[in-house]
This record gives structure tokens, sequence and C-alpha cells, in this order.
């Protein structure tokens, strides 16, 4: 089977957080090994295996750098301040924390990330309910299918 399509190999998950692993691959390649077959052994893409030679080559280490990744959007403080504004307006929406947020702070962050944010304190902005006006006939046409299945279904009230 293929490289590509080997469901059992790993993209690096688990070399990233395992020094051990890593000097034992950067180990094998000084000794002489190929990448194939340390890609083989330890059942990882060639493109994990390539890029931490690459790193052990330009800088001499195999520790990544901190920081890597994306910055985050709010502080600590600020994910704080929405989970005190979730908890006094539990009925507005996660674009109406957003621009509270803005206001407040001078951060402007997306209404997903308010989400994920309450999300993380176990709060939940309202989703807001998407409702089409009825026009005038078919408010006209529900009524009359309610007048005549009024029998029917007793005296359950009839949304128009």
């Amino acid at each position: 089977m293929d490289e590509e399509n080997d469901p059992e190999m790993r993209w690096g998950a688990d070399i990233s957080k395992n020094d051990g692993m890593r000097w034992r691959i950067v180990g094998s390649l000084e000794a002489g090994q190929s990448q194939v077959q340390i890609c083989k052994d330890f059942n990882l893409m060639a493109s994990v295996v390539c890029n931490l030679w690459k790193q052990f080559q330009d800088t001499g280490s195999i520790q990544r750098k901190p920081g890597q990744g994306s910055p985050r959007a709010t502080t600590a403080t600020e994910d704080r301040y929405l989970s005190i504004i979730a908890r006094r307006n539990w009925g507005a929406i996660a674009s109406q924390f957003s621009r509270d947020l803005y206001a407040a702070t001078g951060t402007r962050v997306s209404r997903v990330t308010v989400s994920k944010r309450l999300h993380k304190t176990e709060l939940f902005a309202r989703r807001p309910a998407v409702c089409v006006p009825l026009s005038s006939t078919n408010r006209r046409f529900r009524l009359a299918w309610c007048r005549e299945h009024r029998l029917k279904y007793g005296s359950m009230q009839c949304r128009i």
C-alpha cells in the first residue's frame, strides 16, 4: 500500500510531544538511514521526517519554537468580560456580544470567536431565529386551515 493512502500513517501528532522519538529519528538520519526507511520504521509521513531533518540542520535543535501558531484574539480578561456580559444579558446573540466587547475594550472579534469563548465557560449565546413573515394571502389560508381543523385537533392553538 502506498504512503498517501495508508490510514495507519501519522502526520506527526505523537512526534510533536515526544522528544525521545525526535532524537531517535535524527540519530537514524545521522547514521545514514534513508528517510523512506525511517518513515516505515516509525510509521510517519515523509513530510514529518523531512521537516524534522530540515529543522535540525538549520537550528541544530529538535525543539519546537515557542509561540508557533496564530495568536489568540482575546486575552483572559476579555474572555472573563464576555462571560460576565453573557450572564447579565442572557438573551443576546453572539454578534451583540462582539459589538459590546469592541465598545468596551477596542478588540474586534468575530461572533464565532465569541461563541467559542462562551462555550469554554459553558455559556451559550442565543442563536437568532430566522422567520420569514407571511404574506396576507398565506395568513388567510393558514387561518382558514385552522378553522377547518379546529374540531380535529381540539383546543390546540393554531399559530398564524
